[in-house]
């Protein structure tokens, strides 16, 4: 069997296109941004051409998106920055945020640190309880607060309502940032509309380059550099531009805007259609977060049962050429298991695997992991 790819939540194959567009900026326009000459104005040129590429896909300013190394980069900006320079002295967020924003904030929260953190309540599918963050806002009103809320969760697909969070933090004047990293080149985003004050992106998560992505700052919350040490992005953001990287990841959203629909109805029939067929073949399997219509389309998490030939599936699906996660990939080199898992359901027994797809991934393939989950897991006498 050819080796089949459903980490796609983990880092997605980079695009042809994008490759292609890729190339000049690493041959031929080679010059530093930052240089005065010719071979400096036009990489320079490059570069601000798909800043405004990407502020008119999400209707914002070219002046509101600095351009990062990625993901994590611009997660840890935003919270630092935000209690150093804004005044900030409350952070609510989640407990299964990234690791990204979790450690930071408590790191910023610590014994003696300058920051409280509030830890949000959630439903069983891992949603922020409104009601819980608009009593946590009342109560730090007036004390500088910052809300951190991740769009989509990256190992359970679990999406918040944006728009009724930003609407809680506009009314009582507390800033609003989301980790939009899963989300950001398979929805939509309206920026001038959307009550967000910061948002993050990696470009790899949608058929971009590795180690670029970008922060989104609202022109009315301007933070100060967290790398110190040259003047690139506006002085926002010191070091060498990634030239080729940003060029790369402004051609992938562009093409995710462009084939988004087409994408989108393919990805969520190929979930569609693993869910049903696990539900055929794998007695007692299971879904966390939400595995409808309203979670993110590109991930299902499963929980398969406990069997005594469920504990090395991880290891066997990957012995059979079928590469997945057993929870976050930026965890991968740690053996505490899933912090999102550990809260959402801290007594499931069982294995939990997430299956995550792109628009590179087929039926056939579906089909092909299904049979062999069926092999690993379901008896011969139970198949007859």
């Amino acid at each position: 069997m050819d080796r089949i790819y459903f980490d796609n939540a983990a880092t997605t194959a980079i695009d042809p296109e994008v490759f292609d567009a890729m190339v000049p900026y690493m041959r031929e326009h080679y010059g530093n941004p930052s240089a005065i000459h010719a071979f400096g104005r036009e990489t320079r040129a490059a570069l601000e051409r798909s800043r405004r590429q990407v502020a008119a896909l999400l209707n914002c300013a070219p002046g509101e998106i600095i351009f990062t190394s990625g993901g994590t980069e611009a997660d840890n900006m935003v919270l630092n920055c935000a209690v150093r320079d804004l005044g900030v002295k409350h952070i609510i967020t989640s407990p299964i945020e990234h690791h990204a924003i979790e450690l930071t904030a408590h790191a910023l929260c610590g014994d003696n640190g300058p920051a409280k953190a509030h830890w949000l309540r959630l439903d069983a599918e891992g949603r922020p309880e409104l009601a819980h963050l608009e009593e946590l806002l009342q109560a730090t009103k007036g004390e500088g607060v910052i809300v951190s809320i991740m769009h989509a969760n990256n190992e359970i697909g679990t999406r918040s309502d944006l728009e009724a969070i930003g609407a809680l933090c506009r009314k009582y004047n507390a800033l609003f940032h989301s980790d939009t990293v899963q989300t950001m080149g398979h929805y939509a985003f309206d920026l001038a509309t959307l009550p967000v004050d910061f948002i993050t992106c990696a470009a790899h998560k949608f058929h971009g380059p590795k180690g670029v992505g970008f922060l989104f700052m609202r022109n009315s919350s301007v933070l100060k550099p967290m790398i110190l040490g040259g003047s690139q992005e506006r002085n926002m953001r010191a070091g060498t531009e990634n030239l080729h990287g940003i060029v790369g990841l402004a051609k992938a959203l562009e093409i995710a805007y462009r084939d988004l629909d087409e994408h989108q109805s393919h990805v969520q029939g190929l979930k569609d259609r693993m869910k049903e067929r696990l539900k055929e073949e794998i007695p007692g399997v299971g879904f966390n977060g939400d595995a409808s219509h309203n979670g993110l389309y590109t991930v299902l998490s499963v929980c398969f049962p406990e069997n005594g030939r469920s504990e090395m599936l991880l290891y066997n699906l990957d012995i059979e050429g079928v590469a997945c996660s057993g929870g976050s990939a930026c965890s991968s080199g740690s053996n505490t298991g899933s912090h999102v898992l550990r809260t959402l359901y801290p007594e499931r027994p069982g294995a939990n695997i997430r299956f995550s797809f792109s628009r590179f991934s087929t039926v056939a393939e579906v089909e092909q992991v299904v049979a062999v989950l069926k092999r690993i897991l379901v008896p011969v006498a139970e198949k007859v």
